[in-house]
Formats: structure tokens, sequence, C-alpha cells
């Protein structure tokens, strides 16, 4: 099954904007940030897939919020 790299891009949003809460608590606790480092792996790798499945310049700072309620308006119908 292929999914929607409009899917996997927001997915890669969601886990990289959970990251940095993790990030942020292991730092204020004196802990090595492995979760947090984890998830921005994941994030950067379903970013870079997305981007690579979709042509040029398909996804910009300006485009967020349009793919992002694209892709909740296609899950919600």
């Amino acid at each position: 099954m292929i999914l929607d790299p409009d899917l996997v891009f927001v997915i890669g949003l969601i886990v990289g904007i959970l990251a940095v809460p993790a990030l942020l608590g292991a730092y204020s606790e004196g802990r090595s940030p492995r979760a947090g480092a984890i998830m921005v792996m994941i994030c950067a790798g379903l970013i870079a897939v997305a981007v690579m499945q979709r042509p040029p310049r398909t996804y910009s700072i300006g485009k967020i919020p349009e793919v992002f309620t694209g892709v909740v308006g296609d899950i919600l119908r």
C-alpha cells in the first residue's frame, strides 16, 4: 500500500512537533535526548520521503496549512 505523500508529510510534521517537548524535557532534566532524537530522525525521514515523491517546490512554508487542512479534510470525509 502506497501512502499519499501529503499524508506522509503531515505525519512527519506532527512527529517533529511532538519531538520538541521530548527534547526540551530531556535537556531540562539533564538526560540524554534519545527519544527526542529518534523522533527528529523519523520526522526528517518522513518529510524527505514526501518531498522526493512530489515534483520540485511542491511543499513550502506557505503551503503547509493548505496541505495540513487537505489531509485532515480527506480523513474526515
